[in-house]
C-alpha cells in the first residue's frame, strides 16, 4: 500500500452523519432484535439457567449499543461494486458483524481488565457480582473469568449460525465465507499480538501498526467492505480499491481510539482514560512517542514510556501522558490520522463514481477518524 498524501480537503463533520447511515442502523438494530430474541427462545429450550445468565446477558449487551458502522461500510462496499436497491444480504452480514464485535469487546475487556463497557459495567464484572450476590463458592474472578470466555464464546457462534444462514442464500457465498474465515484469523492474530507485546515489553513502530491492523482496523472496515462488495460480485480492480480504502479508514480509527484512551473525557468515550498507559500497551501513539523521546534525546520521557511494571500507578500514567505531549507524539498521532482518512476517500473514489455514495463513504471516514463513533468505548 503506497504511502498516504496529506488529505486535500476536510471531510465532513464528525456529528453528519448521512440519512442513510442512520437508516441503516436503525434497519440492523431492528434485524439484531429479531435474532436475539429467536436465539433467546433457542436457549430456554436447551437450558433455562443458561438461558437467563449466559445467552440474555449476550443478547443485553449486544444491545446496549454500538453505532453500527461496520453495518454502513458493508452497505458502502455493496454499493460501490454494483449492488441493487434490495440491501436485505447487506443487514444480514452487518447483524452477523455486529455479533463478532460483541465478541471480540467481552474477551478484550477481560484480558485488559476493564471494568467498564458502553456505559455499563462490563460482561465479567456482572459476573463478578453474580457469583458475590449468590454467594458461590470459589474466587468471584474466577468464576466471572472462565463465564465471560463462554458469553463470548456464544456471540461469536451466533455471528456464525447468521453468517452460514446468510452465504447459503447468496450465489456468492463461497467468497463471502472466505472473507469471514480470513476475518477471524485476523482477528484472533492481532489479539495474540497485542498480548504478546505486552509480556514482552515491545515498543517497536511496525509492531504496534501491525496490532492496530490485525487487531481492529482490518475487521472495523476493510473486511465489512470486502463483504458487502463480494455479495455484489465486485470486479477484482473494485474490490483492491475497496480494500485499500478501508485498511486506511480502519487504521485511522483505531488511531484515534488510542488518543482517546490517553487523552478522552472518560464522560464521552464511556470507557476509562488510562487503561492503556497503566497496562502500558503497545499502541502506535506509544510507540511514537518512545521513537521520538530516543531521537529527542529526552530520557526523562523514555524512561516514562519504557517497559516496566504492569500495573502502574496514576502518579506514573500522568507522567507518561506528559512525555507523549512533550515529545510530540499526540500531535504526530493527529497528523497520521489526518493522512489516512484522506488516503482513504482517494483510493474509494478509484472504486465509485457515485458522488452521493462517495459523499456517505466520506461522512463515515469522518465519523470515525475525528472520533464520534468511538465514544462509548465502541472502537475495540
Amino acid at each position: 500500500m503506497p504511502g498516504p498524501r496529506p488529505i486535500e480537503a476536510e471531510p465532513a463533520g464528525a456529528g453528519d452523519a448521512p440519512p442513510t447511515d442512520l437508516g441503516t442502523a436503525a434497519a440492523v438494530e431492528a434485524l439484531l432484535a429479531g435474532v436475539l430474541e429467536a436465539e433467546s427462545r433457542r436457549a430456554r429450550d436447551v437450558d433455562p439457567v443458561y438461558a437467563t445468565e449466559v445467552a440474555d446477558r449476550v443478547g443485553d449487551f449486544v444491545r446496549r449499543g454500538g453505532k453500527r458502522m461496520r453495518t454502513a461500510f458493508v452497505r458502502c462496499g455493496w454499493r460501490a461494486a454494483g449492488g441493487p436497491g434490495d440491501d436485505a444480504l447487506v443487514l444480514r452480514i452487518g447483524a452477523a458483524l455486529e455479533l463478532v464485535q460483541a465478541c471480540a469487546l467481552i474477551h478484550d475487556d477481560l484480558m485488559d481488565g476493564s471494568p467498564h463497557r458502553r456505559g455499563a459495567p462490563a460482561v465479567h464484572v456482572e459476573y463478578a457480582r453474580l457469583h458475590r450476590a449468590a454467594r458461590m463458592a470459589g474466587p468471584p474472578e474466577e468464576f466471572a473469568t472462565s463465564a465471560a470466555v463462554l458469553a463470548g464464546d456464544l456471540a461469536l457462534a451466533w455471528a456464525d449460525d447468521l453468517l452460514a444462514e446468510t452465504v447459503l442464500g447468496s450465489p456468492h457465498g463461497s467468497r463471502l465465507l472466505g472473507e469471514w474465515r480470513a476475518m477471524r484469523r485476523e482477528m484472533v492474530a492481532g489479539q495474540y499480538r497485542d498480548v504478546r507485546a505486552q509480556a514482552t515489553g515491545a515498543s517497536a513502530v511496525e509492531e504496534a501498526v501491525t496490532i492496530a491492523t490485525l487487531k481492529s482496523a482490518l475487521y472495523t472496515v476493510e473486511r465489512p467492505l470486502a463483504l458487502g462488495a463480494v455479495a455484489a460480485d465486485a470486479d477484482p480492480d473494485t474490490l483492491d480499491a475497496l480494500r485499500s480504502a478501508g485498511r486506511c479508514a480502519g487504521l485511522a480509527f483505531q488511531l484515534r481510539d488510542d488518543l482517546l484512551g490517553t487523552f478522552g473525557d472518560p464522560g464521552e468515550t464511556g470507557k476509562p482514560r488510562d487503561d492503556d498507559l497503566r497496562a502500558r500497551k503497545l499502541t502506535y501513539l506509544l510507540a511514537v512517542g518512545l521513537r521520538r523521546a530516543d531521537a529527542l534525546g529526552d530520557t526523562d520521557a523514555a524512561d516514562a514510556l519504557a517497559p516496566g511494571a504492569r500495573a502502574r500507578p496514576p502518579r506514573t500514567v500522568e507522567r507518561m501522558r506528559r512525555a507523549l505531549e512533550r515529545t510530540g507524539a499526540r500531535e504526530s498521532v493527529e497528523a497520521r490520522i489526518t493522512e489516512l482518512a484522506g488516503e482513504s476517500l482517494r483510493y474509494f473514489e478509484k472504486a465509485s463514481t457515485d458522488q452521493g455514495l462517495r459523499d456517505e463513504f466520506g461522512a463515515l471516514v469522518a465519523r470515525s477518524s475525528t472520533g464520534a463513533a468511538c465514544r462509548g468505548g465502541e472502537a475495540r
